[in-house]
């Protein structure tokens, strides 16, 4: 059995994986990701949500209480910083600007970017976007935040800083799942870990995350 945010709380967490065992499918989220993989058996849940009694209606609102880090940024090119948070904001229900300005300005200042809102993705370091992805998973107040792959394209000493804000947003009272391949960013940072391949799946601490 085992437990993700809601009565398990905040912390930080590493699922690690070798390349070739990589496990990629369509979770109970709905989102491809890596970061969790398909309860075959036993009992799990994720901020109070039992994976294996969770009905279709209910994936909208599970959704609303996670925070998505993808690999590849998936920013929208033909906006600048703000606009790409403001179209998340809309989407999920914002309507008030004042508030919704508000609020970009408070997750920005937490991933380091607060003076650069009205940049374009393009004009930005693979670093800076990510720091953008970030802060795009934290606009709703998330009580999950999955990151998938979030150092696979960013050299080392970057890679390092974005773990270091996971870290420390993990810290606020977050759950933070960070799927990753890479073994130097695990050594660095220890942490509770599933290590997953063919024949099993480990984890190296509590259940409760």
């Amino acid at each position: 059995s085992w437990q993700v945010g809601g009565g398990g709380g905040g912390g930080f967490f590493f699922f690690f994986f070798q390349a070739e065992d990589g496990i990629r499918d369509y979770d109970v989220t709905g989102v491809q990701t890596c970061a969790l993989p398909i309860l075959m058996e036993g009992e799990g849940s994720i901020v109070d949500f039992s994976l294996t009694k969770i009905k279709t209606r209910q994936i909208p609102f599970l959704r609303r209480r996670l925070g998505i880090v993808f690999q590849d940024f998936q920013l929208l090119t033909d906006r600048n910083v703000e606009e790409n948070l403001m179209f998340v904001m809309r989407a999920t229900g914002w309507k008030d600007k004042t508030k919704m300005k508000e609020k970009i300005q408070i997750v920005l200042d937490k991933v380091a970017l607060g003076t650069k809102g009205f940049k374009m993705p393009y004009e930005l370091s693979g670093g800076e976007q990510q720091r953008v992805v970030i802060a795009r998973a934290l606009i709703n107040d998330p009580d999950v935040i999955l990151a998938d792959e979030p150092t696979g394209n960013l050299d080392p000493e970057i890679s390092e800083e974005i773990i270091k804000l996971l870290v420390a947003i993990s810290k606020t009272g977050k759950a933070v799942l960070v799927a990753t391949h890479n073994y130097n960013i695990l050594k660095k940072f220890p942490s509770r870990t599933i290590r997953l391949d063919r024949k099993s799946t480990r984890l190296n601490s509590s259940h409760v995350v």
